[in-house]
């Protein structure tokens, strides 16, 4: 029987929108259109100009023939384009891949195919990567593509396309009559996983989980009104976390940033007053790392957000006598970046450093608008109990998930086999509902029948003064299966050796997972600053075992 509450109650315009990150922008520029939007260089632009201008870019693109599910590549670093790129790509329909500017031509020429790309935008310092990409496309589809200009970077080494960005922006309409997506479940952005083994998966994103990421962040981090945000994390990397649309959404400022270097982003956050910005933890590193003099002047109370890693007690430390606020969160490429926050209680404040650092480290509780994140057993689908102790995975469910991953059903239905989205990250869950990741599901080191947790070994290294980063991955051994290999990035000018490290770890752990090898040098990084272990495993089968 029909519900009275079902009778005469039609959905319409009237009453009913699809969500959209899309609407930020539009509000944002009627509300306060003289206030700055980004500031790169010696451009100041405001919210009224940067929304003209994406309206312009949408309408340039939609005459060029690009529309609804039309895939728009864009290969550019943290400046303007790539801002302007995630209102404008969706706002003519179409849905914006933005690749990952450190990959080679191989990896880029496969997502161009994949993606069935119509346009690329390139920003001058890619122009050699790209053109070599594009020699090995697979695809005879023609390309639309657009050369940026910088005067920040200089001129590009060859041109690539027959218009640059900013003639293509200008002849479209400013007034351009853009629509909110017919379903809120439409593609808006299509992000790349790594692709550590074998081609990478293309991650599709809808307007509805942009939009309640994009609002989660400013919930988690009650961002203010007019927050000035520096772009350190890579906006190629899930969207930037899905920040574009957060600053957007708080009339904010968009402080561009070619290089992540230290020099740089204290003089940003002198020059500029930055309030916030995000990173991987090499990142929060760099800062903490500066020289004494570098750091002169910066402001107390900047908020910085960490994710890839827990952040260990000396950068907490090093973070609090700057006067930064770190806040760690946690998610995968597929929950659109951040998708937990280890909410902090004010209690927590009077705790001594290393209990601080336990409780920070932890990946916390589920971001405001996303369903749930719990730690499930895989077999059974059941929850873990609550002890800190059992060990599950875990998984998420609601808005903030990927539609799935494009042109693969088969790893789309295993990623969301039991109506949760499966992280393959290890973990327990404390009485307080808090997650702690213990490992991947395949960085366990199983040495002699016991389960070793590289992130515990690792959280070891990192309390030793002179690490500056480490990684522990396994390495085979003919008598124990596999023992714990330790990769040390030591801080400049340090002198620490093997037998040290060794000797720090033995006060620290059971015997069974004191790294049986250590490797001293620099640690390979992906462009957001996460180790990878992929790499050192391949290493780890020629690394020289010690007597421990």
């Amino acid at each position: 029987m029909t519900s009275i509450y079902d009778q005469h109650l039609p959905r319409t315009e009237a009453n009913f929108a699809p969500l959209s990150p899309l609407g930020f922008i539009e509000r944002t520029a009627e509300v306060y259109p003289d206030r700055l939007a980004i500031v790169h260089g010696t451009l100041r632009q405001t919210w009224a100009q940067t929304y003209a201008r994406c309206r312009q870019l949408a309408s340039s693109l939609q005459r060029a023939g690009i529309g609804k599910n039309d895939t728009v590549a864009v290969m550019l670093p943290n400046t303007p384009p790539m801002v302007e790129a995630h209102f404008g790509v969706p706002m003519a329909g179409a849905v914006l891949n933005a690749l990952n500017t450190r990959l080679d031509p191989e990896a880029i020429a496969f997502m161009l195919d994949h993606g069935e790309a119509k346009a690329v935008i390139v920003d001058p310092e890619f122009a050699g990567v790209m053109a070599k990409a594009l020699a090995l496309r697979q695809s005879q589809t023609p390309l639309l593509l657009i050369d940026v200009e910088d005067a920040l970077y200089g001129p590009a080494s060859q041109k690539l396309g027959s218009t640059t960005y900013e003639a293509f922006v200008a002849g479209g309409d400013p007034q351009f009559a853009w629509e909110l997506p017919a379903d809120e479940w439409d593609a808006i952005a299509l992000n790349y996983t790594s692709g550590t083994t074998g081609n990478p998966k293309g991650v599709v994103y809808h307007h509805r989980g942009a939009a309640t990421n994009a609002i989660s962040n400013v919930l988690e981090w009650d961002m203010p009104k007019h927050a000035v945000y520096l772009w350190t994390l890579p906006m190629f990397h899930c969207n930037g976390w899905c920040f574009p649309w957060t600053v957007a959404a708080r009339a904010g400022v968009n402080v561009c940033l070619r290089r992540v270097e230290a020099q740089a982003i204290f003089d940003a956050i002198r020059h500029h007053g930055v309030t916030h910005y995000c990173g991987a933890p090499i990142v929060h590193g760099l800062l903490v790392n500066a020289p004494a003099a570098m750091k002169e002047g910066v402001p107390a109370g900047v908020k910085a957000m960490v994710a890839g890693a827990a952040p260990p007690a000396s950068m907490i430390e090093g973070m609090e006598k700057m006067g930064f606020d770190l806040t760690h969160v946690y998610g995968l490429t597929e929950v659109y970046g951040p998708a937990t926050v280890c909410a902090r209680h004010d209690a927590w404040n009077d705790l001594d450093i290393g209990e601080r650092a336990r409780l920070n480290a932890r990946q916390g509780v589920r971001y405001h608008l996303q369903r749930a994140a719990r730690v499930l057993d895989s077999e059974t689908m059941r929850p873990v109990p609550w002890d800190g102790e059992t060990m599950g995975e875990i998984m998420f469910r609601g808005n903030i998930a990927m539609k799935g991953y494009l042109k693969n059903p088969k790893a789309t239905e295993e990623a969301f086999a039991g109506g949760w989205f499966h992280s393959g990250d290890l973990a327990v869950q404390y009485p307080d509902g808090y997650i702690k990741i213990k490992d991947r599901s395949k960085d366990i080191i199983i040495s002699g029948g016991e389960n070793i947790s590289s992130i515990e070994v690792e959280d070891v290294l990192y309390r030793h003064p002179d690490v500056l980063a480490a990684a522990v991955v396994a390495k085979p051994d003919a008598k124990w299966g596999e023992t714990p290999c330790a990769f040390v990035e030591l801080k400049a000018g340090a002198q620490t050796t093997v037998e040290d490290i060794v000797a720090h770890c033995k006060k620290h752990l059971a015997g069974f997972k004191v790294p049986r090898a250590v490797v001293f040098g620099e640690l390979p990084k992906t462009s957001t600053g996460k180790i990878q272990k992929f790499e050192l495993r391949k290493q780890a089968g020629s690394a020289q075992a010690i007597d421990v």
